[in-house]
């Protein structure tokens, strides 16, 4: 895959390959992580804009950067006020961050029937006035979205072009519709549409689980790089391999995180999270049923750790 900048406002990542937001998953530990293994841009989980106007302190738990973090500060908010997302983009909690991502994708029922993510490309206007008044921020903007509710309605670049045009930095697309959630083929036609229909760069996401995958994507799409998601989730080191970094040492990136978690976000919620992430980096491994059932039996993480010792990633 070739690798190259990507130019956001007056921002400049190190390459064209993304950690796309993922909610519950990319905590600034598992950011740390993708970024060290290739990762040229990363965001925060999706924060409310609400959630941040109030002080909420959950919210503000999620936009947690580290201050020896060098690389662009990037933050995911969803909403559907544009009043609500100014002030969030705007807001104190935000100061340190460089880009703002507005979530217009996201397919959860929850948030569609708030008229939030995926919601907005029912409102074209709404969007539009939503992107312009994050970037009276003055911050670089850039929007996800779906290419579409529905197969009968496919507007990818339609929607690009809005963005576009309502002044958006940069774009990223996920080639499946709404209401397929995470499943079916990606369709790489109508984020190629997007990118004819736009000189921003556009950023294409979904079906990478490998560096094939990700080539195939960049290939037929035609876009200017690629965000993965759950491929990350999964196996953090597709960073890696995807930017030719060589092999990565699973075992230690995987135990370096255990201990980050803990000692960042306190040792109940290390436990529960490194479980749950390490069952996913099991995907494929021999004996993986029996090491899932040991470590969903573990009560601390020094337990969980000795449990890494036995596996064979």
């Amino acid at each position: 895959m070739r690798l190259k900048t990507i130019k956001i406002g007056n921002l400049h990542t190190e390459n064209n390959v993304f950690l796309a937001p993922l909610a519950g998953y990319s905590n600034a530990v598992f950011r740390e992580i993708c970024r060290n293994l290739g990762a040229g841009l990363t965001f925060t989980e999706m924060v409310s804009a609400k959630g941040l106007c109030y002080g909420s302190e959950k919210t503000e738990d999620l936009l947690y950067v580290d201050k020896d973090y060098t690389g662009i500060k990037a933050c995911q908010i969803f909403g559907c006020e544009p009043e609500f997302m100014r002030r969030a983009a705007e807001s104190e909690a935000l100061a340190k961050f460089d880009l703002i991502d507005i979530n217009m994708g996201c397919p959860v029922p929850k948030i569609y029937k708030n008229g939030e993510g995926s919601a907005l490309m029912n409102n074209i206007p709404l969007a539009a006035k939503i992107i312009t008044e994050c970037k009276k921020s003055g911050k670089a903007v850039s929007v996800k979205f779906r290419i579409g509710l529905s197969e009968d309605k496919l507007i990818a670049a339609e929607f690009a072009k809005m963005c576009e045009d309502a002044g958006a930095d940069m774009i990223c697309v996920h080639g499946r519709t709404r209401d397929k959630i995470y499943s079916g083929a990606v369709n790489f036609a109508q984020i190629s549409a997007a990118k004819n229909a736009v000189k921003i760069p556009v950023i294409a996401n979904g079906g990478v689980f490998c560096k094939a995958d990700a080539e195939n994507l960049l290939n037929k799409t035609g876009a200017d790089g690629i965000a993965v998601a759950r491929g990350a989730m999964y196996a953090p080191w597709i960073f890696s391999e995807i930017t030719g970094r060589g092999k990565a040492d699973k075992l230690n990136i995987v135990r370096g995180q255990l201990q980050k978690t803990r000692l960042l976000y306190g040792e109940r919620f290390a436990c529960v999270f490194m479980r749950k992430m390490i069952a996913f980096y099991l995907k494929g491994t021999p004996n993986a049923a029996k090491y899932k059932e040991k470590l969903f039996k573990a009560q601390t993480t020094a337990e969980v750790d000795v449990i890494l010792n036995e596996i064979e990633f």
